[in-house]
């Protein structure tokens, strides 16, 4: 949980509330356990309390969403396909091993400076899907992750031999306001929402599936 602190020990505000997606069955599957474990211990070295940690997955049980309500956390009441947005304060975005479309809509649901700028996600390395997909495909369907990616700071987890299948290829991403003030003006300009028509494989549950 300290390699986490430390990139963000600089001048961004600390995160005050952490949203968490895509957790996964916990109670049967280890790899979530762990996660959640983590998670848990992150809150608690960021000393963000947690009834400020909200979540969901539509694969919830009814007793794992009973258990995280038991551990002081709040289960939020809609799939929201990862729009969410900040509301002007610091927030985590516990994000291990999501699809790359939740990434792109949790950007989209941010896209300005001051907003990208309080935000903090742990997920897939963002340079890692620019390095596996072709420029075109995220340019077209991921297009958010594309155009932040000179505007990003990303620092990959600690790598240990028991947790592999755990956290690969998981890093944290932030966002800091000088950077994303360098970038060109016109990429605040267009803020067309994600639809996906054209993608193939879209790795997300949509609202009302």
């Amino acid at each position: 949980a300290g390699a986490v602190r430390a990139p963000l020990s600089g001048p961004a505000e600390p995160p005050a509330r952490c949203v968490c997606y895509g957790l996964g069955r916990f109670g049967h599957c280890p790899a979530a356990r762990y996660q959640l474990a983590f998670l848990l211990l992150l809150l608690d070295e960021l000393r963000v309390p947690p009834a400020r940690c909200a979540l969901f997955d539509p694969a919830f049980s009814a007793r794992e969403a009973a258990a995280l309500r038991a551990l002081g956390m709040c289960l939020l009441p809609e799939n929201e396909e990862g729009k969410h947005g900040v509301e002007g304060a610091a927030t985590l975005f516990y994000m291990v091993h999501c699809g790359k479309a939740l990434y792109n809509n949790l950007l989209w649901s941010n896209w300005s400076p001051a907003a990208l700028s309080k935000l903090v996600i742990i997920g897939n390395s963002f340079r890692g899907i620019e390095e596996r997909l072709l420029s075109r495909i995220l340019e077209r369907d991921y297009s958010y992750i594309a155009k932040v990616l000179k505007g990003m700071e990303e620092v990959a987890l600690p790598s240990h031999p028991r947790y592999l299948d755990t956290f690969n290829d998981t890093s944290v991403h932030w966002f800091p306001l000088d950077k994303l003030q360098e970038l060109s003006p016109e990429v605040w300009d267009l803020v067309e929402e994600p639809m996906y028509q054209d993608c193939e494989d879209l790795e997300i549950i949509r609202k009302g599936e």
